[in-house]
C-alpha cells in the first residue's frame, strides 16, 4: 500500500501509527502471550525498513519505550524524541496555551487549580517547559468540575499489581532519582519500576542533572495532583486499607480543624484495620515499610500536598502537610515510629 500510494501520488508518504505497544502492554502480566505478540509487532514494523525509498517521515508513539534491540530490531534508524528539549511541549498545552487559546473557557474556573490539577508533565530538566494533559483540559472546560477525567479513563491495573508484587515504598514515589539509561529500558522480560511509571505518566522529571560527564540522573515525580491523589488512592486497597467515603471526610475534617487528638484517633483505627497477616509474614523491614507507605498515601490520596523528610530550621521531619498552610504533626510521626517499634 505505502509503494502504490507513493507510485499512484508522486509523494513519499507519511505513516503515523499512535499505541504501537497497546497489543503488549494488553497482556503484560502474561510474559507468554506478550512475548508473542511482540515478535508480531517486530514483523510488522520491519516492514517499514525495506519501504524506506518510499517514506517521508514515520511517527510511532505510544505509552512505552521498548527497546529497539526487542521490538524494533528490522527498523533501526528511529530517532527517540521522548526526552529531547526540542520536542518537550509536542503532547501537551503549556501555560501559554491554556491562557491564550483557551482564554475564552476560562472565566468561572480557578486557574490555580487548573495548574496544580492537570500541569506539570516534563520530558526534561528546568530548561523545558511543563505541559497540561490534553484530555484533562478539554473535558475540565466541557465539564466545568475539576475530576481526575484521564486517570478514570484507564485505571492502572497492571501498574497496581506490579507495585504490589514488589512491595514499592510508596513516600519514595514523590522523590525519585533515577538513570537516564534506566529510564529508556523498559521489555517485557524486565520491567524497571522507575520506566514503568515514567513512561506510563503516573511520575514524571522534576530535575535532570549530569554529575560527570554523560552521566545523566533523572529526579522523578508526580507531575499533579490528579496523579499523586489517585495513584495513591489506588493503591491503598493494595497496602490494606480499605478506606471509605466516610474515612476520608473524618481525616479532611481533623486537618482542616487542625484537631490532633481526632487525627491521633482516626490513625489508631486506621492501623487497626490492617491484616494482621501482614505482620506475621514478613520481616521488620518491610513491615516497617509497608506501615510508612500506609501513613503516607493515606495523606497523599485526600489531595493535601505532602512532603516527605521536610527541612526546616527546626530541623527535619518525616513529613509535613501543606493544607491552608503549612500544618506539621511530629507528635502523631512519632506515635507511628512507637506503634512500628512495638
Amino acid at each position: 500500500m505505502i509503494e502504490q500510494a507513493h507510485r499512484v501520488h508522486g509523494q513519499r508518504v507519511v505513516v503515523l501509527i499512535d499505541e504501537y505497544d497497546k497489543p503488549i502492554l494488553d497482556n503484560i502480566l502474561d510474559s507468554d502471550r506478550a512475548r508473542e505478540l511482540r515478535e508480531g509487532l517486530k514483523n510488522l514494523y520491519s516492514v517499514l525498513k525495506d519501504a524506506a525509498p518510499h517514506l517521508h517521515f514515520v511517527l510511532l508513539t505510544g505509552v512505552s519505550k521498548f527497546s529497539k534491540v526487542s521490538l524494533f530490531s528490522g527498523l533501526n534508524n528511529l530517532r527517540d524524541i521522548t526526552l529531547s528539549s526540542d520536542y518537550a511541549a509536542i503532547c501537551g498545552y503549556t501555560d501559554h496555551d491554556v491562557d491564550t487559546v483557551f482564554a475564552p473557557e476560562l472565566p468561572g474556573l480557578d486557574r490555580d487549580e487548573i495548574r496544580r490539577w492537570y500541569n506539570g508533565y516534563r520530558w526534561g530538566g528546568q530548561d523545558v517547559p511543563s505541559v497540561y494533559n490534553p484530555f484533562d483540559v478539554l473535558l475540565l472546560l466541557e465539564e466545568r468540575k475539576f475530576t481526575p477525567y484521564w486517570f478514570e479513563s484507564a485505571t492502572p491495573t497492571f501498574l497496581v499489581e506490579l507495585l504490589k508484587k514488589r512491595g514499592v515504598f510508596t513516600p519514595a514515589l514523590s522523590q525519585l532519582q533515577t538513570e537516564a539509561e534506566l529510564l529508556g529500558r523498559f521489555d517485557v522480560d524486565h520491567i524497571a519500576t522507575e520506566a514503568l511509571l515514567f513512561q506510563t505518566g503516573y511520575l514524571t522529571a522534576h530535575a535532570v542533572e549530569e554529575p560527570m560527564t554523560g552521566y545523566w540522573l533523572y529526579t522523578l515525580g508526580y507531575p499533579n495532583l490528579e496523579v499523586e491523589a489517585n495513584l495513591n488512592q489506588a493503591l491503598l486497597p493494595v497496602l490494606g486499607v480499605q478506606a471509605p467515603p466516610r474515612e476520608r471526610l473524618t481525616l479532611f475534617r481533623n486537618l482542616q480543624a487542625h484537631d490532633l487528638q481526632g487525627l491521633e484517633t482516626h490513625l489508631k483505627a486506621l492501623y487497626a484495620g490492617l491484616p494482621h497477616d501482614w505482620y506475621r509474614n514478613n520481616p521488620i523491614a518491610q513491615y516497617e515499610g509497608h506501615y510508612a507507605s500506609v501513613f503516607y498515601s493515606h495523606f497523599a490520596a485526600l489531595g493535601v500536598n505532602v512532603t516527605v523528610e521536610d527541612a526546616s530550621h527546626h530541623g527535619k521531619v518525616d513529613m509535613s502537610i501543606d493544607f491552608n498552610g503549612p500544618c506539621n504533626y511530629p507528635q502523631i510521626i512519632s506515635y507511628i515510629s512507637i506503634l512500628l517499634i512495638k
